[in-house]
């Protein structure tokens, strides 16, 4: 048996945690750490969130509880078994043992039980059914930790069954084989299988569900892979990406961005070969206007805006953001040289602060310039003077530059 004593896990023991294991232990009821904080924390990292899961019905989590003058936060888990209570500024989610009864691809409908093993056969991926004991105990049914340590990614029990219980797993399965898998194409011939024998039920599936998973597997590592392999089984279809989507571009990209943290969205516009591909992933997957904005801006500039030749290879992108009349211009020019792989280009627009005009109406009033339009007519020519300038012109050029014309 396996006891897990490392700095991570010693560091989960706050005063919120020991007074929960305290209140369990008072009541026999056992109580262990669930799921993905696991896998985390035998890969050493220190997980974002923590569920536990618990021997104790949702009433009797409640009874105890309430009865130690704990503050319950009121959520929706409840009729799932899933009990958040607040102590010492910290919230902990806290889920009876459970059996799928019905599954319909979506959703499940629940019963109550005292069996982890039957608790983590419902779970998705191996690595992620495994439980540990607050005394540092792993409970691994499925051999979860043998496939962590040699970077393998399998459903718990028969792949097509998994799937069939709720269809976003099939993303998920993408998702842990980016964040785990050492290289790529290391797949189970019969898992990508049932995959392809599933991917319509992903049809089914909410845009935003999708969405989330997604985003996840296009900042991962083998990406290029992954996406490869949706269109190879048959599921870009079923999420919103372009039948024939541009996957040499993709190939490009993917490598042109590897150390850069690009957003998703930038990852996948390189799909896509033209602005209805962007519209129509927005109305399967609904994603944010900022999104939807950016692959529009990506799909529209990605091809004409370069770099220039010579001595100023940013100005192009610079005289951009100067004309643009927008206020996230910036954001989507860094995201156009990450697409581009101009690294260097990228760091040095990072460091450029934009100008700001040194000469206002104010000025040209004080300098005889009386109607409103001619105001107007002359900034609009500094302007352009200012900008060939490089920015460079101050105040009192540019005046003097007035005063010829």
């Amino acid at each position: 048996a396996m006891k897990l004593q490392s700095p991570q896990f010693q560091a989960l023991f706050t005063p919120g945690l020991r007074s929960v294991a305290e209140l369990f232990e008072k009541k026999n009821y056992e109580l262990r750490i669930a799921g993905g904080a696991v896998r985390d924390l035998l890969s050493g990292m220190t997980p974002q969130d923590i569920d536990f899961a618990t021997t104790a019905t949702p009433a009797e989590m409640k009874e105890m509880f309430t009865s130690a003058g704990v503050r319950l936060i009121n959520n929706k888990g409840e009729k799932h078994g899933t009990i958040t209570a607040r102590l010492h500024e910290e919230n902990f989610e806290i889920t009876t043992l459970r059996i799928d009864v019905v599954t319909d691809g979506r959703h499940a409908e629940v019963e109550f039980t005292t069996d982890w093993e039957k608790d983590a056969e419902r779970r998705d991926l191996t690595v992620n059914s495994m439980f540990l004991g607050l005394d540092g105990m792993l409970y691994d049914f499925f051999n979860g930790y043998e496939d962590l340590k040699n970077k393998k990614i399998r459903f718990v029990g028969k792949a097509n069954e998994r799937i069939q219980e709720d269809y976003l797993r099939i993303l998920r399965y993408f998702r842990f084989y980016g964040r785990i898998a050492e290289k790529p194409g290391d797949h189970e011939p019969s898992t990508l299988q049932a995959i392809k024998e599933n991917a319509k039920g992903l049809a089914g599936i909410s845009g935003e569900r999708i969405w989330v998973e997604l985003k996840k597997i296009l900042v991962g590592n083998h990406v290029n892979h992954l996406v490869r392999l949706m269109y190879e089984l048959d599921i870009a279809e079923y999420i919103g990406l372009p039948l024939d989507g541009n996957l040499e571009e993709f190939d490009r990209v993917t490598k042109n961005i590897q150390n850069l943290c690009p957003k998703p969205m930038t990852v996948l516009t390189s799909l896509f070969k033209v602005k209805d591909d962007v519209t129509n992933l927005d109305l399967r997957l609904k994603i944010s206007k900022e999104e939807k904005n950016l692959g529009l801006f990506l799909v529209k500039h990605r091809q004409e805006l370069t770099k220039a030749m010579g001595t100023e290879p940013l100005r192009p992108y610079q005289d951009f953001i100067m004309d643009s009349r927008e206020a996230n211009t910036n954001s989507k020019i860094c995201e156009l040289l990450k697409y581009q792989g101009e690294e260097h280009l990228l760091r040095e627009l990072q460091e450029w602060t934009v100008p700001s005009f040194p000469v206002s109406g104010h000025d040209l009033r004080k300098m005889g310039v009386s109607s409103g339009k001619e105001i107007g007519t002359a900034l609009q020519q500094l302007r352009e003077e200012w900008k060939k300038s490089g920015y460079h012109m101050d105040k009192e050029e540019l005046l003097s530059c007035l005063k010829k014309l």
